[in-house]
């Protein structure tokens, strides 16, 4: 049976991609950024998952304001990277895992999901940005992906307990899977920002570090607030973390935080985070004690 291994949070902004594609890891405005990322492929390395589950959302490169599905999962067997106006980035193309997909997309609609389903488009910087710095791809990525596409650009949004359940219906649904796989799940975006209007530039760190404890301890409390209050703490693009709520459900009641990397070079807030399941209260304690100590 397919089992899930954990899970990543992880930013998503263009820039990441752009500075990673012009070699600007040990550029003193940019370290703080790639380091946070190293721990995180080695994760990886030592987890060896099959499949990355990545909730993204698509910047209006592939899905367009006429038809945007409020979710949509990529069912290829390859995906290409997009061209957003600069060019290709220079990276390969990804596999998908059409077995996977079209089992998630059988469960999901027989958990009461309708999910739109997508073949033949590119995946722009909401999940080829992160994706180039926390898996080595030269040549080859060393996984396939399953890509889900949320809605967090055209009114209506679906809401943060809506994410939040999606996620817990793909963990059904990945468990449920008779191949011996292991699935890692990627939340993307955020955090704190907004982009256009009165509060450009707005960024509220204090909100950022309580989003990222209450997704570990209380994610329920964030799956209850509104979008308004998302984009009221924490700028009206930062809505975009509704995506990691539904990372979130897919790992289970009790996580523990291994990895956390939080910076803000620029307009936004930039986090990356690994997390495992925690079956065992007492191992969970003992790691949410080393947690506080450090």
């Amino acid at each position: 049976m397919a089992t899930i291994i954990g899970g990543i949070g992880t930013s998503h902004v263009p820039s990441i991609g752009a500075a990673y594609d012009a070699k600007r890891q040990k550029d003193p405005a940019w370290s703080p950024l790639f380091d946070g990322y190293v721990a995180v492929a080695d994760w990886l390395k030592a987890k060896a998952p099959d499949v990355l589950v990545m909730f993204y959302n698509d910047h209006a490169n592939s899905f367009f304001f006429d038809c945007y599905p409020t979710f949509a999962l990529g069912v290829s067997a390859q995906f290409e990277m997009a061209d957003e106006g600069a060019g290709r980035r220079p990276l390969p193309d990804v596999s998908g895992h059409p077995g996977l997909a079209a089992h998630l997309a059988d469960c999901l609609v027989n958990d009461e999901f309708d999910i739109a389903t997508f073949q033949e488009r590119a995946l722009d910087h909401g999940c080829n940005s992160p994706l180039s710095l926390m898996w080595p791809h030269e040549p080859s990525w060393p996984g396939a992906i399953v890509p889900i596409e949320v809605n967090v650009l055209q009114y209506p949004l679906p809401t943060p307990r809506r994410c939040f359940k999606l996620g817990q219906a793909v963990r059904r649904a990945v468990e449920s899977y008779p191949e011996d796989l292991k699935v890692a799940i990627v939340g993307t975006g955020g955090l704190s920002h907004q982009i256009h209007g009165e509060r450009t530039g707005f960024n509220n760190t204090e909100w950022d570090h309580e989003f990222l404890r209450l997704i570990v301890e209380a994610p329920e409390q964030l799956a209850e607030m509104r979008h308004a209050d998302f984009i009221r703490l924490g700028g009206a693009e930062s809505v975009e973390v509704i995506m990691w709520l539904a990372m979130r459900g897919a790992l289970g009641e009790r996580i523990q935080c291994i990895h956390q990397n939080y910076y803000l070079p620029t307009t936004t807030a930039m986090a990356v985070t690994v997390y495992e399941p925690v079956t065992d209260m007492a191992a969970h304690t003992a790691a949410s004690n080393e947690e506080t100590t450090q």
